[in-house]
Protein backbone atom coordinates (compact mmCIF):
# COMPACT_ATOMS: atom_id res chain seq x y z
CA UNK A 1 0.00 0.00 0.00
CA UNK A 2 1.30 3.49 -0.89
CA UNK A 3 2.19 6.20 1.63
CA UNK A 4 -0.76 8.29 0.43
CA UNK A 5 -3.26 5.50 1.01
CA UNK A 6 -1.79 4.74 4.42
CA UNK A 7 -2.08 8.35 5.53
CA UNK A 8 -5.58 8.81 4.11
CA UNK A 9 -6.80 5.67 5.88
CA UNK A 10 -5.20 6.84 9.09
CA UNK A 11 -6.98 10.18 8.68
CA UNK A 12 -10.35 8.42 8.39
CA UNK A 13 -9.63 6.62 11.66
CA UNK A 14 -8.77 9.91 13.36
CA UNK A 15 -11.99 11.47 12.07
CA UNK A 16 -14.06 8.63 13.50
CA UNK A 17 -12.21 8.80 16.79
CA UNK A 18 -13.00 12.55 17.08
CA UNK A 19 -16.65 12.30 16.06
CA UNK A 20 -18.02 13.10 19.54
CA UNK A 21 -15.78 16.14 19.86
CA UNK A 22 -16.79 17.42 16.43
CA UNK A 23 -20.48 17.10 17.31
CA UNK A 24 -20.02 19.06 20.55
CA UNK A 25 -17.81 21.68 18.88
CA UNK A 26 -20.41 22.23 16.14
CA UNK A 27 -23.17 22.67 18.71
CA UNK A 28 -21.09 25.27 20.58
CA UNK A 29 -20.10 27.10 17.40
CA UNK A 30 -23.72 27.33 16.19
CA UNK A 31 -24.81 29.35 19.23
CA UNK A 32 -21.60 31.11 20.28
CA UNK A 33 -19.45 31.75 17.19
CA UNK A 34 -21.22 30.62 14.02
CA UNK A 35 -18.85 32.65 11.80
CA UNK A 36 -15.88 30.66 13.03
CA UNK A 37 -16.07 27.71 10.63
CA UNK A 38 -17.60 24.24 10.52
CA UNK A 39 -16.73 21.01 12.30
CA UNK A 40 -19.03 18.19 11.28
CA UNK A 41 -21.27 19.93 8.77
CA UNK A 42 -20.67 21.99 5.66
CA UNK A 43 -22.19 25.43 5.10
CA UNK A 44 -22.23 27.14 1.74
CA UNK A 45 -20.30 30.38 1.30
CA UNK A 46 -22.41 33.36 2.39
CA UNK A 47 -25.04 31.20 4.06
CA UNK A 48 -26.83 32.70 7.05
CA UNK A 49 -25.62 31.04 10.25
CA UNK A 50 -27.20 32.95 13.13
CA UNK A 51 -30.63 31.28 13.25
CA UNK A 52 -29.90 29.65 16.63
CA UNK A 53 -28.55 32.77 18.31
CA UNK A 54 -31.08 34.59 20.50
CA UNK A 55 -28.81 35.84 23.27
CA UNK A 56 -25.27 37.27 22.95
CA UNK A 57 -23.71 36.85 26.41
CA UNK A 58 -21.54 33.87 25.41
CA UNK A 59 -20.52 35.47 22.10
CA UNK A 60 -19.56 38.76 23.75
CA UNK A 61 -17.76 36.99 26.59
CA UNK A 62 -15.75 34.97 24.08
CA UNK A 63 -14.53 38.20 22.47
CA UNK A 64 -13.44 39.53 25.87
CA UNK A 65 -11.76 36.23 26.71
CA UNK A 66 -9.80 36.38 23.46
CA UNK A 67 -8.69 39.96 23.99
CA UNK A 68 -7.67 39.23 27.58
CA UNK A 69 -5.66 36.13 26.62
CA UNK A 70 -3.76 38.18 24.07
CA UNK A 71 -3.15 40.95 26.61
CA UNK A 72 -1.91 38.48 29.22
CA UNK A 73 0.21 36.32 26.90
CA UNK A 74 1.30 38.26 23.80
CA UNK A 75 0.49 41.98 24.26
CA UNK A 76 1.13 43.91 21.06
CA UNK A 77 2.65 46.94 22.77
CA UNK A 78 5.12 45.08 24.99
CA UNK A 79 8.06 42.75 24.72
CA UNK A 80 6.32 39.78 26.27
CA UNK A 81 9.35 37.53 26.68
CA UNK A 82 13.11 37.62 27.19
CA UNK A 83 15.78 35.03 26.45
CA UNK A 84 18.35 34.02 29.03
CA UNK A 85 21.13 31.48 29.27
CA UNK A 86 20.15 28.49 31.39
CA UNK A 87 23.42 28.79 33.33
CA UNK A 88 23.25 31.92 35.51
CA UNK A 89 27.04 32.35 35.37
CA UNK A 90 26.89 32.19 31.57
CA UNK A 91 24.11 34.75 31.55
CA UNK A 92 26.48 37.24 33.21
CA UNK A 93 28.87 37.05 30.25
CA UNK A 94 28.47 40.27 28.25
CA UNK A 95 28.79 38.57 24.85
CA UNK A 96 26.09 36.04 25.73
CA UNK A 97 23.77 38.70 27.13
CA UNK A 98 24.22 40.84 24.01
CA UNK A 99 23.51 37.86 21.73
CA UNK A 100 20.22 37.11 23.47
CA UNK A 101 19.26 40.80 23.34
CA UNK A 102 19.86 40.84 19.57
CA UNK A 103 17.95 37.57 19.20
CA UNK A 104 14.96 39.15 20.96
CA UNK A 105 15.15 42.13 18.61
CA UNK A 106 15.09 39.79 15.60
CA UNK A 107 12.12 37.76 16.88
CA UNK A 108 9.93 40.79 17.54
CA UNK A 109 10.93 42.33 14.22
CA UNK A 110 9.90 39.10 12.48
CA UNK A 111 6.51 39.06 14.20
CA UNK A 112 5.81 42.71 13.48
CA UNK A 113 6.62 42.40 9.76
CA UNK A 114 3.59 43.28 7.56
CA UNK A 115 3.72 39.91 5.77
CA UNK A 116 3.92 37.88 9.00
CA UNK A 117 0.35 38.57 10.28
CA UNK A 118 1.35 37.22 13.68
CA UNK A 119 -1.03 39.05 16.00
CA UNK A 120 -4.09 38.64 13.81
CA UNK A 121 -3.53 34.91 13.43
CA UNK A 122 -2.71 34.16 17.07
CA UNK A 123 -5.82 36.14 18.05
CA UNK A 124 -7.93 33.63 16.12
CA UNK A 125 -6.09 30.80 17.87
CA UNK A 126 -6.97 32.29 21.28
CA UNK A 127 -10.61 32.56 20.23
CA UNK A 128 -10.64 28.90 19.20
CA UNK A 129 -9.09 28.08 22.57
CA UNK A 130 -11.97 29.73 24.41
CA UNK A 131 -14.60 28.28 22.09
CA UNK A 132 -13.61 24.60 21.93
CA UNK A 133 -10.48 24.35 24.09
CA UNK A 134 -8.09 23.82 21.14
CA UNK A 135 -6.10 26.23 18.98
CA UNK A 136 -3.59 25.71 16.19
CA UNK A 137 -1.06 28.08 14.62
CA UNK A 138 0.99 27.13 11.55
CA UNK A 139 4.45 28.74 11.57
CA UNK A 140 6.01 28.61 8.12
CA UNK A 141 9.30 29.84 6.76
CA UNK A 142 8.90 32.66 4.26
CA UNK A 143 11.12 32.02 1.21
CA UNK A 144 11.71 35.78 0.94
CA UNK A 145 12.86 35.97 4.56
CA UNK A 146 11.12 35.96 7.89
CA UNK A 147 8.16 33.91 9.06
CA UNK A 148 4.53 33.52 7.97
CA UNK A 149 1.84 32.68 10.53
CA UNK A 150 -1.51 31.10 9.75
CA UNK A 151 -4.33 30.15 12.07
CA UNK A 152 -5.42 26.60 11.26
CA UNK A 153 -9.03 25.71 11.95
CA UNK A 154 -9.46 22.74 14.29
CA UNK A 155 -12.36 21.43 12.21
CA UNK A 156 -9.95 20.64 9.36
CA UNK A 157 -7.00 19.52 11.49
CA UNK A 158 -6.40 16.29 13.39
CA UNK A 159 -3.58 15.35 15.76
CA UNK A 160 -1.75 12.45 17.32
CA UNK A 161 0.33 12.56 20.50
CA UNK A 162 3.43 10.67 21.61
CA UNK A 163 3.86 8.69 24.80
CA UNK A 164 4.42 11.95 26.75
CA UNK A 165 1.13 13.42 25.57
CA UNK A 166 2.88 15.95 23.30
CA UNK A 167 1.36 16.60 19.86
CA UNK A 168 3.89 15.25 17.36
CA UNK A 169 1.74 14.41 14.30
CA UNK A 170 -0.71 16.70 12.49
CA UNK A 171 -3.09 16.07 9.57
CA UNK A 172 -4.42 19.23 7.95
CA UNK A 173 -7.05 18.94 5.24
CA UNK A 174 -7.71 21.93 2.98
CA UNK A 175 -9.14 22.91 -0.40
CA UNK A 176 -7.52 24.65 -3.37
CA UNK A 177 -8.89 25.67 -6.72
CA UNK A 178 -7.25 24.14 -9.77
CA UNK A 179 -5.67 27.50 -10.57
CA UNK A 180 -4.23 27.87 -7.06
CA UNK A 181 -2.88 24.30 -7.13
CA UNK A 182 -1.03 25.00 -10.39
CA UNK A 183 0.41 28.17 -8.86
CA UNK A 184 1.58 26.30 -5.77
CA UNK A 185 3.09 23.15 -7.28
CA UNK A 186 3.70 24.03 -10.92
CA UNK A 187 4.73 20.95 -12.91
CA UNK A 188 4.28 18.78 -9.79
CA UNK A 189 0.60 19.74 -9.49
CA UNK A 190 -1.79 16.75 -9.16
CA UNK A 191 -3.68 15.29 -12.10
CA UNK A 192 -7.06 16.57 -10.87
CA UNK A 193 -5.82 20.18 -10.94
CA UNK A 194 -4.19 19.87 -14.36
CA UNK A 195 -7.33 18.29 -15.80
CA UNK A 196 -9.59 21.05 -14.46
CA UNK A 197 -7.23 23.94 -15.20
CA UNK A 198 -8.46 24.56 -18.74
CA UNK A 199 -12.20 23.97 -18.41
CA UNK A 200 -12.88 24.85 -14.75
CA UNK A 201 -9.97 26.68 -13.06
CA UNK A 202 -12.11 27.62 -10.04
CA UNK A 203 -13.08 24.01 -9.27
CA UNK A 204 -11.82 23.04 -5.83
CA UNK A 205 -10.23 19.78 -4.72
CA UNK A 206 -9.21 18.50 -1.31
CA UNK A 207 -5.59 18.15 -0.25
CA UNK A 208 -3.93 16.82 2.87
CA UNK A 209 -0.77 18.06 4.59
CA UNK A 210 0.76 15.59 7.04
CA UNK A 211 3.67 16.33 9.39
CA UNK A 212 5.03 13.52 11.57
CA UNK A 213 8.30 12.52 13.28
CA UNK A 214 10.99 11.28 10.90
CA UNK A 215 11.68 7.86 12.35
CA UNK A 216 14.36 7.12 9.73
CA UNK A 217 16.19 10.41 10.13
CA UNK A 218 19.74 10.57 8.81
CA UNK A 219 21.42 13.40 10.73
CA UNK A 220 24.30 13.51 8.26
CA UNK A 221 22.03 14.65 5.44
CA UNK A 222 20.94 18.24 4.77
CA UNK A 223 17.85 17.41 2.70
CA UNK A 224 14.37 16.34 3.89
CA UNK A 225 15.65 12.95 5.05
CA UNK A 226 17.84 14.69 7.60
CA UNK A 227 15.00 16.71 9.18
CA UNK A 228 13.42 15.92 12.53
CA UNK A 229 9.93 15.85 10.97
CA UNK A 230 8.86 14.57 7.57
CA UNK A 231 5.93 16.05 5.65
CA UNK A 232 3.70 14.96 2.77
CA UNK A 233 1.33 16.89 0.52
CA UNK A 234 -1.37 14.51 -0.74
CA UNK A 235 -4.09 14.87 -3.35
CA UNK A 236 -7.19 13.33 -1.78
CA UNK A 237 -8.87 12.88 -5.19
CA UNK A 238 -5.85 11.21 -6.83
CA UNK A 239 -4.77 9.48 -3.59
CA UNK A 240 -1.18 10.27 -4.44
CA UNK A 241 1.74 12.21 -2.91
CA UNK A 242 2.41 15.53 -4.62
CA UNK A 243 6.06 16.09 -5.50
CA UNK A 244 8.80 14.93 -3.14
CA UNK A 245 8.30 14.53 0.62
CA UNK A 246 9.48 17.55 2.60
CA UNK A 247 10.69 18.06 6.11
CA UNK A 248 10.96 20.44 9.06
CA UNK A 249 13.51 20.84 11.83
CA UNK A 250 10.72 21.82 14.24
CA UNK A 251 7.02 21.00 14.34
CA UNK A 252 5.42 23.83 12.27
CA UNK A 253 1.92 23.25 13.67
CA UNK A 254 1.72 24.67 17.20
CA UNK A 255 -1.29 22.97 18.80
CA UNK A 256 -2.40 24.19 22.22
CA UNK A 257 -5.16 23.10 24.59
CA UNK A 258 -7.01 24.86 27.39
CA UNK A 259 -7.39 21.82 29.63
CA UNK A 260 -7.00 18.12 28.93
CA UNK A 261 -8.84 15.10 30.29
CA UNK A 262 -6.22 12.44 31.17
CA UNK A 263 -7.94 9.91 28.89
CA UNK A 264 -8.39 12.27 25.93
CA UNK A 265 -6.12 13.71 23.25
CA UNK A 266 -8.07 16.90 22.50
CA UNK A 267 -8.62 19.74 24.92
CA UNK A 268 -11.79 21.06 26.49
CA UNK A 269 -12.55 24.75 26.77
CA UNK A 270 -14.62 27.07 28.95
CA UNK A 271 -17.55 27.11 26.51
CA UNK A 272 -17.72 23.32 26.71
CA UNK A 273 -17.83 23.58 30.50
CA UNK A 274 -20.86 25.90 30.53
CA UNK A 275 -22.58 24.55 27.41
CA UNK A 276 -25.71 23.57 29.45
CA UNK A 277 -26.00 27.16 30.70
CA UNK A 278 -25.45 28.57 27.21
CA UNK A 279 -28.17 26.36 25.73
CA UNK A 280 -30.55 27.04 28.63
CA UNK A 281 -30.00 30.78 28.30
CA UNK A 282 -30.85 30.64 24.59
CA UNK A 283 -34.15 28.88 25.36
CA UNK A 284 -34.90 31.25 28.23
CA UNK A 285 -34.33 34.22 25.93
CA UNK A 286 -36.83 32.84 23.43
CA UNK A 287 -39.38 32.40 26.22
CA UNK A 288 -38.60 35.87 27.56
CA UNK A 289 -39.14 37.38 24.11
CA UNK A 290 -42.48 35.62 23.68
CA UNK A 291 -43.63 36.68 27.15
CA UNK A 292 -42.49 40.26 26.54
CA UNK A 293 -44.35 40.31 23.25
CA UNK A 294 -47.53 39.22 25.00
CA UNK A 295 -47.12 41.97 27.60
CA UNK A 296 -46.49 44.63 24.96
CA UNK A 297 -49.19 43.35 22.60
CA UNK A 298 -51.47 41.07 24.65
CA UNK A 299 -54.29 38.88 23.30
CA UNK A 300 -57.71 40.52 23.58
CA UNK A 301 -60.77 39.19 25.40
CA UNK A 302 -63.90 40.07 23.43
CA UNK A 303 -67.53 39.70 24.53
CA UNK A 304 -69.46 37.17 22.48
CA UNK A 305 -72.40 39.38 21.51
CA UNK A 306 -72.60 38.59 17.83
CA UNK A 307 -71.36 42.06 16.93
CA UNK A 308 -67.73 42.71 17.88
CA UNK A 309 -65.20 41.09 15.63
CA UNK A 310 -67.77 39.91 13.10
CA UNK A 311 -68.63 41.08 9.63
CA UNK A 312 -67.92 44.78 9.21
CA UNK A 313 -67.30 45.16 12.95
CA UNK A 314 -63.62 44.28 12.90
CA UNK A 315 -61.60 45.07 16.02
CA UNK A 316 -59.09 47.81 15.32
CA UNK A 317 -55.91 47.48 17.37
CA UNK A 318 -53.87 50.04 15.43
CA UNK A 319 -53.03 53.35 17.15
CA UNK A 320 -56.05 55.67 17.10
CA UNK A 321 -58.38 52.88 15.99
CA UNK A 322 -62.07 53.25 16.91
CA UNK A 323 -64.14 50.24 17.96
CA UNK A 324 -67.85 51.10 18.05
CA UNK A 325 -69.89 48.93 20.38
CA UNK A 326 -66.87 47.93 22.48
CA UNK A 327 -68.44 49.45 25.62
CA UNK A 328 -71.63 48.26 27.31
CA UNK A 329 -74.12 51.14 26.79
CA UNK A 330 -75.76 50.56 30.14
CA UNK A 331 -72.88 49.98 32.55
CA UNK A 332 -70.04 51.47 30.51
CA UNK A 333 -68.02 48.28 31.08
CA UNK A 334 -65.47 47.57 28.32
CA UNK A 335 -66.36 44.62 26.17
CA UNK A 336 -62.72 44.25 25.04
CA UNK A 337 -60.01 43.56 27.64
CA UNK A 338 -56.36 42.42 27.36
CA UNK A 339 -55.57 38.94 28.60
CA UNK A 340 -53.41 39.18 31.74
CA UNK A 341 -51.30 36.03 31.87
CA UNK A 342 -49.60 36.91 35.15
CA UNK A 343 -46.16 36.37 33.60
CA UNK A 344 -43.32 37.60 35.87
CA UNK A 345 -40.73 39.01 33.48
CA UNK A 346 -38.61 40.13 36.41
CA UNK A 347 -38.23 36.54 37.63
CA UNK A 348 -37.28 35.34 34.15
CA UNK A 349 -34.74 38.12 33.85
CA UNK A 350 -33.26 37.23 37.24
CA UNK A 351 -32.84 33.59 36.19
CA UNK A 352 -31.19 34.72 32.99
CA UNK A 353 -28.73 36.90 34.87
CA UNK A 354 -27.66 33.88 36.93
CA UNK A 355 -26.89 32.00 33.73
CA UNK A 356 -25.04 35.01 32.32
CA UNK A 357 -22.88 35.22 35.43
CA UNK A 358 -21.93 31.54 35.11
CA UNK A 359 -20.93 32.03 31.46
CA UNK A 360 -18.90 35.17 32.21
CA UNK A 361 -17.12 33.43 35.07
CA UNK A 362 -16.18 30.43 32.92
CA UNK A 363 -14.75 32.75 30.25
CA UNK A 364 -12.86 34.71 32.94
CA UNK A 365 -14.73 37.94 32.14
CA UNK A 366 -15.51 38.65 35.79
CA UNK A 367 -11.88 38.16 36.69
CA UNK A 368 -10.69 40.64 34.10
CA UNK A 369 -13.37 43.19 35.02
CA UNK A 370 -12.33 43.02 38.67
CA UNK A 371 -8.74 43.73 37.72
CA UNK A 372 -9.84 46.97 36.07
CA UNK A 373 -12.08 47.95 38.99
CA UNK A 374 -9.33 47.18 41.51
CA UNK A 375 -7.01 49.79 40.01
CA UNK A 376 -9.69 52.46 40.38
CA UNK A 377 -11.17 51.81 43.82
CA UNK A 378 -8.31 50.36 45.86
CA UNK A 379 -5.05 51.53 47.37
CA UNK A 380 -1.72 50.41 45.94
CA UNK A 381 -1.28 47.76 48.65
CA UNK A 382 -4.79 46.43 48.14
CA UNK A 383 -4.24 46.26 44.38
CA UNK A 384 -1.06 44.22 44.91
CA UNK A 385 -2.89 41.82 47.22
CA UNK A 386 -5.72 41.42 44.71
CA UNK A 387 -3.23 41.02 41.86
CA UNK A 388 -1.56 38.24 43.83
CA UNK A 389 -4.89 36.42 44.14
CA UNK A 390 -5.66 36.87 40.43
CA UNK A 391 -2.18 35.69 39.51
CA UNK A 392 -2.72 32.50 41.49
CA UNK A 393 -6.02 31.88 39.68
CA UNK A 394 -4.43 32.52 36.28
CA UNK A 395 -1.30 30.44 36.88
CA UNK A 396 -2.59 27.09 35.51
CA UNK A 397 -4.20 28.75 32.47
CA UNK A 398 -1.25 30.98 31.60
CA UNK A 399 1.31 28.30 32.44
CA UNK A 400 -0.17 25.77 30.03
CA UNK A 401 -0.19 28.28 27.17
CA UNK A 402 3.40 29.28 27.88
CA UNK A 403 4.58 25.66 27.78
CA UNK A 404 2.36 24.35 24.96
CA UNK A 405 2.00 27.40 22.71
CA UNK A 406 4.62 30.08 23.30
CA UNK A 407 7.59 27.81 24.09
CA UNK A 408 7.34 25.74 20.87
CA UNK A 409 6.52 28.93 18.94
CA UNK A 410 9.72 30.69 20.04
CA UNK A 411 11.78 27.55 19.40
CA UNK A 412 10.40 27.36 15.86
CA UNK A 413 11.05 31.07 15.23
CA UNK A 414 14.62 30.87 16.50
CA UNK A 415 15.29 27.85 14.27
CA UNK A 416 14.01 29.67 11.19
CA UNK A 417 15.94 32.84 12.01
CA UNK A 418 19.14 30.86 12.55
CA UNK A 419 18.81 29.03 9.23
CA UNK A 420 18.07 32.27 7.39
CA UNK A 421 21.22 33.84 8.81
CA UNK A 422 19.44 36.82 10.34
CA UNK A 423 20.76 36.05 13.82
CA UNK A 424 24.30 37.06 14.79
CA UNK A 425 26.89 34.26 15.16
CA UNK A 426 26.72 32.41 18.47
CA UNK A 427 29.40 33.48 20.97
CA UNK A 428 31.93 30.81 21.80
CA UNK A 429 30.70 30.53 25.39
CA UNK A 430 27.18 29.73 24.19
CA UNK A 431 28.46 27.23 21.64
CA UNK A 432 30.31 25.35 24.38
CA UNK A 433 27.09 25.30 26.42
CA UNK A 434 25.29 23.84 23.33
CA UNK A 435 23.03 26.89 23.09
CA UNK A 436 21.00 26.07 26.20
CA UNK A 437 18.55 28.88 26.91
CA UNK A 438 15.39 29.57 28.86
CA UNK A 439 12.44 31.88 28.24
CA UNK A 440 11.39 34.51 30.74
CA UNK A 441 7.85 35.69 30.05
CA UNK A 442 6.97 39.30 30.71
CA UNK A 443 3.32 40.36 30.72
CA UNK A 444 0.57 41.52 33.07
CA UNK A 445 -0.15 37.90 34.00
CA UNK A 446 3.44 37.07 34.94
CA UNK A 447 3.81 40.33 36.84
CA UNK A 448 0.67 39.48 38.83
CA UNK A 449 2.21 36.12 39.66
CA UNK A 450 5.33 37.91 40.94
CA UNK A 451 3.41 40.54 42.90
CA UNK A 452 3.64 38.43 46.05
CA UNK A 453 7.21 39.65 46.70
CA UNK A 454 6.24 43.29 46.12
CA UNK A 455 3.29 43.00 48.49
CA UNK A 456 5.49 41.34 51.13
CA UNK A 457 8.05 44.16 50.88
CA UNK A 458 5.33 46.80 51.28
CA UNK A 459 3.92 44.96 54.32
CA UNK A 460 7.41 44.91 55.82
CA UNK A 461 7.65 48.67 55.43
CA UNK A 462 4.27 49.16 57.11
CA UNK A 463 5.16 46.88 60.04
CA UNK A 464 8.62 48.36 60.56
CA UNK A 465 7.64 52.03 60.10
CA UNK A 466 7.42 52.84 63.86
CA UNK A 467 10.68 51.01 64.59
CA UNK A 468 12.49 52.82 61.76
CA UNK A 469 11.16 56.13 63.03
CA UNK A 470 12.69 55.38 66.42
CA UNK A 471 15.93 53.96 64.98
CA UNK A 472 16.64 55.16 61.39
CA UNK A 473 19.77 52.98 61.26
CA UNK A 474 17.50 49.98 60.63
CA UNK A 475 17.23 51.19 57.01
CA UNK A 476 20.85 50.15 56.54
CA UNK A 477 19.63 46.55 56.68
CA UNK A 478 17.94 46.97 53.28
CA UNK A 479 19.91 47.16 50.04
CA UNK A 480 17.89 50.00 48.51
CA UNK A 481 19.58 49.79 45.10
CA UNK A 482 18.86 46.09 44.75
CA UNK A 483 15.29 46.50 46.06
CA UNK A 484 14.49 49.26 43.56
CA UNK A 485 15.77 47.31 40.58
CA UNK A 486 14.29 43.96 41.67
CA UNK A 487 10.80 45.20 42.50
CA UNK A 488 10.82 47.64 39.60
CA UNK A 489 11.30 44.64 37.33
CA UNK A 490 8.41 42.84 39.03
CA UNK A 491 6.18 45.87 38.46
CA UNK A 492 7.09 46.06 34.78
CA UNK A 493 9.44 49.05 34.82
CA UNK A 494 11.71 48.87 31.72
CA UNK A 495 15.30 47.86 32.55
CA UNK A 496 16.68 50.72 30.47
CA UNK A 497 15.38 53.20 33.06
CA UNK A 498 17.83 51.88 35.67
CA UNK A 499 21.49 52.91 35.67
CA UNK A 500 24.10 50.16 35.87
CA UNK A 501 26.47 49.74 38.85
CA UNK A 502 29.42 51.43 37.15
CA UNK A 503 27.42 54.55 36.30
CA UNK A 504 25.98 54.66 39.82
CA UNK A 505 29.51 54.44 41.29
CA UNK A 506 30.62 57.40 39.17
CA UNK A 507 27.60 59.46 40.19
CA UNK A 508 28.10 58.74 43.87
CA UNK A 509 31.82 59.49 43.67
CA UNK A 510 31.00 62.85 42.09
CA UNK A 511 28.37 63.52 44.76
CA UNK A 512 30.92 62.70 47.47
CA UNK A 513 33.43 65.12 45.92
CA UNK A 514 30.81 67.85 45.71
CA UNK A 515 29.77 67.25 49.30
CA UNK A 516 33.41 67.41 50.42
CA UNK A 517 34.00 70.61 48.46
CA UNK A 518 30.88 72.14 49.99
CA UNK A 519 32.05 71.17 53.45
CA UNK A 520 35.46 72.71 52.81
CA UNK A 521 33.82 75.88 51.52
CA UNK A 522 31.59 76.01 54.56
CA UNK A 523 34.58 75.62 56.95
CA UNK A 524 36.83 78.03 55.04
CA UNK A 525 35.79 81.25 56.87
CA UNK A 526 36.38 79.64 60.25
CA UNK A 527 39.78 78.33 59.21
CA UNK A 528 40.71 81.73 57.85
CA UNK A 529 39.77 83.39 61.13
CA UNK A 530 41.78 80.83 63.10
CA UNK A 531 44.83 81.41 60.91
CA UNK A 532 44.45 85.15 61.35
CA UNK A 533 44.13 84.86 65.13
CA UNK A 534 47.20 82.66 65.32
CA UNK A 535 49.20 85.09 63.21
CA UNK A 536 48.15 88.01 65.41
CA UNK A 537 49.21 86.16 68.56
CA UNK A 538 52.50 85.32 66.97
Amino acid sequence: MSVANDLLERLEQLKQHRHNFDTTWQEIADIVHPMGGDYNQKHSAGEKKTERMYEMTAANSLEKFTAAMEAFLTPRTQRWHHLRATDENLDDVIAVREWFDKAEDVLFRIRNAPTARFYGQIYESYKSLGLIGNGCLFVDENPRGGVRYRYTHAGTTWIETNYEGIVDTVYHEYELSARAAIQKWGDDAPKCAKTAEGSSPTQKHKYLHVVRPNENRDRERRDAKGKAFESFEISVVDRDVIGKPGGYEEMPYIWTRYMVNPTEMYGRGPCMLVLPDIKTLQEMQKTFMRAGHKVADPPLLVAHDGKLGRGAKKIRISPGGLNFGAVDPTSGKPLIQPLQTGARLDLTEGMQETMRANIREALLVNLFDLLIQDRVTMTATEVLERAKEKGQLLTPIIGRQQSELLGPLIERELGIAMRQGILPPLPQELIEAEGEYEIEYESDATRMQRSDEVAAFMRLQEVMAPFIQANPQLLDKIDADEAMEHYGHDLGVPSKLFRDEQEMAQIRAQQAQEAQAAQVAEQAPGVARAVRDISEVA
